[in-house]
């Protein structure tokens, strides 16, 4: 099995570099990497969603609603070749009710400058049997500060497919807050392993783990 190896939201050197350098003196290099590992986790966990960089995430998601502007039978809308193409497959399976958006679940909740998508795949499974795999150049997005994907007009997308995204994403560039937060987890990890009882060590471990906490909390799920 492989192990967890992410990017870490802050580097060793990173949390050596401060007033944290005595907690992790005795560590070896593998164990302070785990460490930054581990710390980088559990923020991801306090935040309810990925932060690091990822990639080969897969989601499946239900194809559902549809704008009506967007509705092929609203106006005589003028199409391209392969909208054409698109909407006479509607017709002749007898649907025009095409939906054109999806979501992934993870994006930047803050500093969407800072994020990148890396969109690997999009397949459609259609309910009455059929999977097509889209061409990614047809399909705009996903934008950062939402993960919105918004499908060409001939795309043959019909309410109730499922459709399966393969991609990567998270932060090429930590941001600050985020960084400080790893190196609070990471601290707080720290004091817990080597001074359990809380009886000799002038760092709390609860209090470093709240704070940690709380910027991470600016970046969960609203």
């Amino acid at each position: 099995m492989a192990a967890d190896s992410p990017v870490p939201l802050a580097t060793a050197a990173q949390l050596q570099e401060g007033p944290y350098a005595d907690l992790v003196r005795s560590y070896s290099p593998q164990a302070l990497s785990d460490l930054m590992i581990e710390a980088t986790r559990m923020c991801e966990g306090a935040a309810g969603r990925r932060l690091a960089p990822f990639t080969g995430l897969v989601e499946t998601e239900r194809a559902t609603g549809i704008d009506p502007d967007e509705y092929i039978d609203a106006g005589n809308v003028p199409l391209d070749l392969a909208g054409t193409l698109g909407q006479s497959y509607a017709y002749a399976m007898g649907t025009t009710s095409l939906v054109r958006h999806g979501w992934l679940q993870e994006f930047a909740p803050k500093y969407p400058e800072l994020w990148a998508y890396s969109l690997q795949s999009i397949t459609i499974h259609r309910s009455y049997g059929g999977d097509q795999a889209i061409n990614l150049s047809t399909v705009r997005g996903p934008d950062p500060d939402s993960g919105h994907l918004w499908f060409n007009i001939g795309t043959f997308l019909p309410i109730g497919s499922l459709v399966t995204y393969v991609y990567g994403g998270g932060y090429q560039t930590v941001p600050a807050d985020l960084v400080r937060a790893c190196k609070y987890m990471a601290a707080s990890i720290a004091v817990r392993e080597l001074d359990p009882t809380m009886a000799g060590h002038g760092h709390d471990p609860d209090v470093l783990a709240a704070d940690a906490d709380a910027i991470c909390a600016s970046y969960g799920r609203g």
